[in-house]
């Protein structure tokens, strides 16, 4: 087989070899069929002729082939012989595997009206009984060509479908609501289909997710094997650590990195990963080992510092071991001494989780603690904005009521009865309430601190408490809370010097922890930190743009680096009504690794379910407190760049006030030397922190990435979920310092490099008017498209600046399946399978067209969840879930279903709490009726088609990154 460019060994992939398409069917292979050099079927922008039906169009074997009508591509030879029954038009199957049953096609009742935008119908082969009738697979509302799209497109896209290998695909069933209109050849010659592109026929998300599933969701991932690809993130998989940190923990780019910075700078693919220390085990999985050596603590490296670890060489009979990291020859200390086998491993390697685990926990000695002394359990305080904003919405009655029951629940250690954590708490509005709320006490005393530009801490004993000791002082405090403050008046707030306040009690108890802060408005009151209201949408899209997400003062970062020194971390809760300035107050969340949970105009009733769920958690959750991280490499590359929630006051150090279960922090590696292939390249991630219960611990994450030469190893081992987690966060921090438009542009340039470079040096010679796509990358251009047309980057006119600022925080620091479902969400068709079948049904592909007015669906993306539901739905199922007679009576903009008693009600709730268990936040539910204003709220998340703000569709945008890899190799 013939590769130009780079004479590379073929994957292990069957391939068939992709010359001119040639009349008569090709041999089935699989879903796409497979491509040389790991590739994905070759996307072959090929002008049909207008008006030219499916079963007329021919092409290669299974390919979604376009050749765009710039390409002035060859037109493609038509096909001999009649299309076989099941035989495709050409791509992948539908996304919608399971739906089976199939219906003859049939025609519309003359005068039946069809919702949506009119179109072109699509044309339908009689030799395709059991397929949707529409010509993009969908069920729904036939939709036309969209062309008078923007600038970078020359027009409507120029299309020609054909049909596949002959292969048995499932069967479709055919929608009452989604039977297409007449034939093409009964209408009007203008009104027939023009070069239009199948939406079928290009790279499904769905498809991928399902295909992955199926091929690698039953076997365990061991994790013996040096530089293995594991599945995707939206596989369900179990991991047995047999040397490598499982992907739980640790996610990359690539697996196999180039040898040399040449061939790194050739391929644009960035060499990254994305790390998440704490990362939550499913309960199969065991916790990291916890290994105590004694006063001597954990053995290490004397020159690069690196710890203990399965890739390190026992040498000269075990008395001595290399280095895997910079080669230094280490004396092994007579304690740690062991023999060695007749391979040359310690015969107890497998008793020592160091020696044959990928990650693992050590005790830290003395050393490892601040002024040489080991540290005091971390107390958690809050502190509660009394403000009129507050105080009516009914916020702080609520947060005391809860607060009552949710002490009982503070993070503990393994199997202790309590917490050792302490808590304390304050209130303020333009001045600051403390509370002693010493167990001796009778009542709770307050002491006021009325000099916020010079904070301090008015009382030591009495403030941090034992919550069990001191529980009902504390009820006794909560209850008065609300009273004492029932008839505020006082609208102006403070913030910085909250925030100063409970980093001084923590100073003075000489211990780490978080302050939990409830905020309302912009803090306008005088004092340090105070803000002035500086929104102005007039900015969007000019070169001041960048300020909106920039801290309108350098007051917070100093703040910030001061929490960071003492160990005091910040969860910020916001119930704006109107702009607060999200940028700014962020700041100190963002730097010490907290959180930030934004509820815009509060109301208890809607919203009092996703806050408290969400403070619960937030309390509940593992912290690792005044942590540092650092990431050390083999030698050749070195971690360059960091990407999270964290402070840096070094190049090398990642500090942490606080780091939880949830947090990742993402670092770019270069090259700083040339890599060998036999040796691979090593990464060593050590998290220093001290535990809920004041045990200062090391947690070390190893992971053995391979090394390459030839390009087609790197694109045959990228992961694009890991790969659009790092091109996020580094656009989301790009438009701190540059226009909106040049870091989209950057974006889209570095994409079309990537699969440019592919094509160059990995592809078999084909037509230019062919795209191809790597197999493992085929997803790239639909997920960037959604980076693209996100709110940070290409906002709508409902988008907000504090919406924007929000978002742009908290991608930071999201793991790779938080973003892949943020970015592309989740559409689940609700009553197409049986009721009876409890699993989670099937996805269908984010776009209006999937959509059937007969049907109800749930998308949700992490954030999100709404529950769509089609004009023509029938009656029984409207009464099951709603409880009322007919579509017109159910309530837009419902947030929660009633509990009936039956099985689909049951079955919907079922999966709405299941979903929900599986995010880091609360998702409220929003239902959205058909043709309601709601919807197009709705559709935003339908994010392969053009978005209202300007985003490309995804055939559209496909087109456009084949343009500029064409101008790339030309």
């Amino acid at each position: 087989m013939q590769i130009s460019g780079a004479a590379a060994p073929a994957p292990p992939q069957t391939g068939l070899d992709y010359g001119p398409p040639t009349s008569g069917s090709f041999p089935n292979s699989g879903l796409y069929g497979s491509y040389p050099q790991g590739q994905a079927p070759p996307l072959n922008l090929a002008q049909g002729h207008p008006g030219t039906q499916p079963s007329q169009r021919s092409a290669p074997p299974q390919a979604s082939s376009f050749t765009s009508p710039a390409s002035g591509g060859p037109r493609m030879p038509s096909m001999t012989g009649p299309l076989l029954p099941g035989q495709g038009f050409g791509g992948p199957p539908v996304s919608q595997p399971n739906h089976v049953s199939s219906t003859p096609p049939q025609a519309l009742p003359p005068g039946t009206q069809m919702t949506g935008p009119p179109g072109p119908p699509p044309s339908v082969h009689p030799s395709q009984a059991g397929y949707q009738l529409q010509q993009n697979g969908s069920f729904g509302p036939v939709r036309g060509p969209q062309p008078n799209y923007g600038s970078p497109y020359p027009g409507a896209p120029t299309f020609g479908s054909q049909p596949g290998p002959p292969q048995s695909l499932p069967p479709k069933r055919l929608d009452p609501d989604a039977i297409p209109s007449p034939q093409l050849n009964e209408l009007p010659p203008q009104q027939k289909t023009r070069h239009r592109i199948d939406p079928d026929a290009i790279p499904s998300p769905i498809q991928v997710i399902e295909d992955d599933r199926n091929n690698r969701g039953s076997e365990p991932f061991v994790t013996d094997v040096r530089g293995q690809v594991p599945p995707l993130v939206t596989t369900n998989f179990l991991v047995k650590d047999q040397g490598n940190a499982s992907p739980r923990y640790i996610r990359c780019t690539s697996y196999n990195i180039p040898c040399t910075s040449d061939v790194a700078k050739q391929a644009q693919v960035p060499l990254a990963a994305v790390i998440k220390p704490l990362a939550r085990l499913p309960p199969e999985e065991a916790s990291p080992y916890v290994v105590d050596h004694g006063e001597s603590g954990p053995l290490r490296c004397n020159r690069c510092k690196a710890y203990m670890c399965p890739f390190m060489q026992f040498i000269e009979g075990g008395r001595r071991f290399q280095c895997c990291f910079c080669s230094c020859i280490n004396d092994v200390p007579p304690q740690y001494f062991q023999h060695l086998d007749h391979t040359g491993r310690r015969v107890d390697a497998y008793d020592r989780p160091e020696l044959s685990l990928g990650s693992y926990e050590f005790l830290a000695t003395v050393d490892y603690c601040k002024n040489n002394k080991f540290p005091s359990p971390p107390a958690f305080i809050f502190m509660i904005d009394v403000s009129y904003n507050a105080i009516r919405s009914g916020l702080v009655r609520l947060l005391c009521e809860e607060l009552k029951s949710l002490l009982d629940f503070l993070p503990r250690e393994g199997g202790a009865e309590e917490s050792a954590i302490r808590v304390g708490f304050v209130t303020y509005n333009k001045v600051l309430h403390f509370y002693n709320v010493k167990s001796s006490l009778a009542q709770p005393q307050m002491m006021v601190v009325s000099d916020v530009a010079d904070m301090f801490v008015p009382l030591l004993d009495g403030f941090l408490v034992n919550v069990s000791e001191s529980r009902t002082v504390i009820t006794s405090l909560l209850d008065q809370i609300p009273e004492m403050f029932a008839d505020t008046r006082e609208t102006e707030t403070v913030f910085a010097p909250v925030i100063q306040a409970g980093m001084e009690a923590l100073k003075a108890a000489e211990c780490a922890g978080k302050l939990f802060l409830f905020h309302t408005s912009l803090p306008i009151a005088e004092a340090p930190g105070k803000l002035k209201n500086r929104d102005d949408r007039k900015l969007i899209n000019t070169d001041k743009e960048k300020t909106l997400f920039q801290a309108q003062t350098g007051a917070y970062q100093t703040l910030a680096k001061e929490c960071v020194a003492q160990g005091c971390c910040v969860a910020l809760f916001l119930f704006p009504n109107q702009y607060v300035d999200v940028a700014t107050l962020s700041v100190v969340p963002q730097l010490t690794g907290g959180s930030v949970y934004k509820y815009a105009c509060f109301q208890v009733e809607n919203d009092q379910e996703r806050f408290l769920s969400d403070l619960c958690r937030d309390v509940q959750k593992v912290v690792g407190f005044d942590a540092v991280m650092r990431v050390r490499t083999s030698t050749g590359i070195r971690a360059v760049d960091f990407f999270g929630a964290f402070y840096m006051s070094n190049t090398t150090d990642v500090e942490l006030a606080g780091l939880d279960v949830d947090k990742t922090v993402t670092v770019e590696f270069k090259h700083d030397d040339r890599l060998n292939e036999e040796s691979g390249a090593l990464l060593q991630c050590a998290l220093l922190y001290t535990s809920c219960a004041g045990q200062r611990r090391l947690r070390i994450h190893n992971l053995a990435l391979n090394c390459c030469t030839q390009l087609a190893d790197l694109y045959r081992n990228c992961e694009t979920d890991t790969l659009i987690n790092y091109m996020a966060k580094f656009a989301y921090r790009g438009v701190l310092n540059s226009p909106v438009k040049t870091v989209r542009d950057t974006l889209i340039t570095q994409c079309a490099q990537i699969l440019a470079c592919y094509r160059k040096n990995c592809a078999s010679p084909s037509s230019a008017g062919q795209l191809i796509l790597p197999e493992c990358m085929k997803l790239l251009p639909v997920y960037l498209n959604c980076v693209l047309k996100s709110d940070v980057l290409q906002p709508g006119a409902e988008v907000t600046t504090d919406d924007r600022a929000y978002v742009r925080q908290l991608v930071t620091s999201m793991d790779v399946a938080e973003t892949n479902v943020f970015f592309y969400p989740r559409l689940l068709p609700l009553t197409k399978s049986p009721i009876e079948n409890t699993t989670e049904p099937p996805a269908v592909r984010a776009s209006e067209e999937r959509l059937s007015n007969g049907d109800i669906y749930l998308l949700e993306n992490g954030l999100n969840l709404f529950l769509w539901v089609g004009a023509s739905v029938q009656q029984g199922v409207v009464q099951s879930l709603f409880n009322v007679s007919s579509f017109s009576h159910i309530t837009s903009g419902l947030s929660v279903l009633p509990v009936l008693d039956n099985p689909l009600s049951k079955k919907v709730r079922g999966l709405i709490d299941s979903l929900r268990a599986q995010r880091s936040r609360y998702m409220k539910l929003i239902v959205v009726k058909q043709e309601d204003k709601l919807e197009m709220l709705f559709k935003h998340f339908l994010v392969e088609d053009k978005s209202l703000s300007g985003g490309a569709s995804y055939v559209d945008f496909l087109c456009h990154m084949h343009k500029e890899i064409r101008q790339l190799l030309s």
